[in-house]
């Protein structure tokens, strides 16, 4: 019997939880004929941009949003809630409930997300870095009625699954690139990316060189405003390289592109490698599309990209298949502690700038290497991180064959206990 599911996420944000719901509702539905009977309630993400597109998958999420108003307005109610967002958020929606969560991009979670994770039933992070943060956090304390030490821990099963491949047929972009080697970085431009320090050293390592950096960002969303806003602090950061001898090029590419544009970026015979300097990542988004496009990555081996960049190596165990950045774990700034959510105390990456350029040097000179590399590396995600394969796995951690086996034996013990009496 089809399970009647209610998925609370921000299903239209263009957003990394935007993008980690639309997986979620593309392999639930990939077993609606069987399993689940969808029903969705969208919310919003900051203050991020909706997306727009007139596509059969955007109608289909429009039906169900009108049919779940319709549904509840009745009364209805539901079997399982599958609920996308960061843990204090979640509720008891109904019997069953599901955490889907990125998790944070640090070495600790707060209290009180444990304490919204201890309430679920089941939980599902994106990657093992994510799942490692939960596991690893811990509180004491007393029991106020007992007087009894107490810890608080992670008690509610969690599952890892990352999310599957997205092959597009590339656009041809025109985007004037002046020189033959240029590297792309792809984030949204906000602490946590570290795009300053990613510009300022990437300009000392190359600042005689004929090299290019393409940077794809946005700082709230893809409107003219936050493009002259984000142009005024690329300009900021350039300012004191403006002594005209500078040779590398520095350029912005900013608004809304297709998937078959983006595709087209990361195919580009003129970009060569991705770099990321995050302080830390839940999955790492462009850094996976960059992998799965057979695009070189320079990035550290720290945050929730380590699911992807490893491979076997001749028959062997896995093996780094990018260009690995140094780095060293510390405390979070005090400028970018949110309650609940980035706590004091917590601790993530910091690249070594000097690291960085040496990677950006090999790269650049031993360019065969890398790519080759990135080669192996696009086979090996383009069959483990195939979308039949994440589906599956996604909705077996929600709704999997054991739990129907459980349910379907219940049912007939208590039709036999019924006939008995």
């Amino acid at each position: 019997m089809k399970k009647k599911i209610l998925v609370r996420g921000p299903v239209l944000s263009q957003t990394g939880y935007g993008v980690q719901s639309r997986f979620a509702l593309r392999a639930l539905r990939h077993f609606e004929d069987s399993r689940f009977d969808i029903y969705i309630i969208p919310v919003g993400w900051g203050r991020s941009s909706w997306i727009s597109d007139d596509t059969e998958e955007r109608r289909w999420i429009d039906e169900r949003i009108r049919e779940t108003g319709v549904y509840a307005s009745q009364g209805g109610q539901f079997d399982i809630s599958l609920q996308i967002t960061i843990p204090h958020e979640w509720e008891r929606m109904a019997p069953i409930n599901i955490g889907y969560t990125a998790g944070v991009e640090t070495t600790r979670v707060s209290a009180l997300w444990l304490e919204k994770c201890n309430m679920m039933d089941r939980i599902i992070a994106i990657s093992n870095h994510t799942k490692w943060g939960f596991d690893h956090s811990s509180y004491n304390g007393t029991n106020p009625d007992t007087n009894i030490p107490v810890e608080l821990k992670l008690e509610t099963p969690m599952d890892v699954v990352n999310y599957p491949v997205r092959i597009y047929e590339p656009a041809k972009l025109d985007i004037g690139l002046e020189y033959d080697f240029n590297y792309l970085l792809v984030a949204q431009w906000g602490p946590r990316k570290n795009i300053e320090n990613t510009i300022k050293w990437f300009i000392e390592e190359n600042y005689d060189q004929e090299v290019g950096l393409l940077i794809k960002t946005f700082s709230m969303k893809n409107c003219l405003m936050d493009k002259n806003y984000t142009t005024n602090r690329l300009a900021n950061v350039l300012d004191e390289y403006r002594d005209g001898e500078r040779k590398c090029k520095i350029y912005l590419l900013h608004g809304d592109m297709t998937n078959e544009e983006m595709t087209g970026l990361y195919r580009h015979p003129k970009i060569k490698a991705l770099i990321s300097l995050t302080h830390g990542e839940g999955f790492g988004l462009p850094i996976f599309e960059a992998a799965y496009n057979g695009l070189p990555v320079i990035t550290t081996d720290w945050g929730g990209q380590c699911d992807f960049l490893y491979a076997p190596d001749k028959g062997r165990n896995k093996k780094a298949m990018f260009a690995k950045v140094k780095y060293n774990i510390a405390p979070i700034q005090q400028e970018v502690i949110w309650e609940n959510v980035l706590i004091e105390g917590s601790q993530w990456c910091y690249p070594d700038g000097g690291s960085f350029k040496m990677k950006l040097r090999e790269v650049r000179n031993n360019y065969k290497k890398y790519k080759s590399m990135a080669k192996k590396l696009y086979k090996h995600v383009n069959t483990e991180f195939a979308p039949e394969k994440q589906y599956e796995k996604f909705a077996n951690s929600v709704c999997g064959p054991d739990f129907l086996e459980m349910e379907n034996w219940l049912s007939e013990l208590e039709n036999s206990e019924q006939v008995f009496e």
